[in-house]
């Protein structure tokens, strides 16, 4: 029996929770695409028996979510499932790694209890996601633990998300163009995600739910501020004033469950976790 199975361990967070497990001497079997559908049964019949499944594998990005809201429903949903079903073969704990699903703040911060009401198929795949999970474990007597990260960030994220396009045009030395200034997010940093996560497989049997973020937020105009503070440039800003439809205008984790429960705190401000990626990036 192997210690963790991790899968998604292609994508931008599953790779650097496999390094870290590999790094502790962990005996560690990483599933990413090319291994196999985790919606398929048969992905997961091949698979050997593990003390814990990190379950990462899922489709992401929230815009390709409103276009196929199908693939996301099948691989967030199924692939879960799937997940939970190999959990309950082997007895095995699930650390299920969610997403931001509260919609429109009713209050800040925003805590576990905070209703939920995801405003895109992203996060409905998410929470819908998240329902198995506490039907298996009230059910089927599986230990789940689930984590809702807020806005990650760090070096090898995807090109299209936020702070790897505006560090690519800061690259360029061109003026810096978004669509809106104002929206303020609560930023994490990688390496305190993953350290939520193998934090997260001590929590208590059962079922249980941990924010992870900051504790506060910032603008998109600070960000980009920070940003070229850490860079040392001071590049023209330019705002297309371009409200999304259903924009949430601020975002901020209350994350007192994981520092009482699990003793997790972030330890990356938000100035030192940007200089980390700028130089991360610089050497890639």
């Amino acid at each position: 029996m192997i210690d963790a199975l991790v899968t998604g361990a292609g994508g931008f967070v599953g790779r650097a929770l496999v390094a870290r497990l590999k790094a502790e001497g962990r005996d560690v079997l990483g599933l990413d695409r090319a291994a196999g559908d985790v919606a398929e049964i048969s992905t997961w019949a091949a698979l050997p028996p593990a003390r814990r499944v990190y379950h990462l594998a899922a489709r992401t990005y929230v815009p390709d979510s409103w276009k196929d809201e199908a693939a996301f429903i099948k691989t967030n949903v199924m692939g879960t499932e799937r997940a939970l079903a190999y959990c309950r073969q082997h007895n095995a704990l699930l650390i299920y790694l969610s997403a931001y699903v509260y919609g429109l703040p009713q209050t800040l911060p925003i805590a576990e209890a905070h209703p939920v009401c995801p405003n895109n198929p992203y996060a409905l795949s998410k929470h819908l996601a998240e329902q198995l999970c506490a039907f298996a474990a009230a059910y089927h007597g599986v230990n789940v633990t689930v984590l809702r990260p807020f806005n990650i960030y760090g070096a090898g994220q995807r090109s299209d998300f936020l702070i790897p396009t505006i560090l690519a045009q800061i690259k360029k030395g061109a003026a810096v163009r978004v669509k809106d200034l104002a929206p303020r997010r609560d930023y994490v940093y990688i390496d305190d995600v993953v350290e939520a996560m193998i934090m997260a497989a001590e929590s208590p049997a059962g079922y249980h739910v941990y924010n992870i973020g900051s504790g506060q937020s910032y603008s998109v105009e600070e960000l980009i501020a920070t940003l070229q503070r850490v860079v040392g440039t001071s590049l023209p800003v330019i705002s297309e004033e371009q409200v999304r439809a259903q924009e949430i205008p601020d975002v901020v984790a209350s994350i007192h469950q994981a520092q009482t429960v699990l003793g997790w705190s972030p330890r990356t401000t938000l100035e030192e976790g940007l200089k980390k990626t700028y130089e991360a990036e610089a050497d890639l």
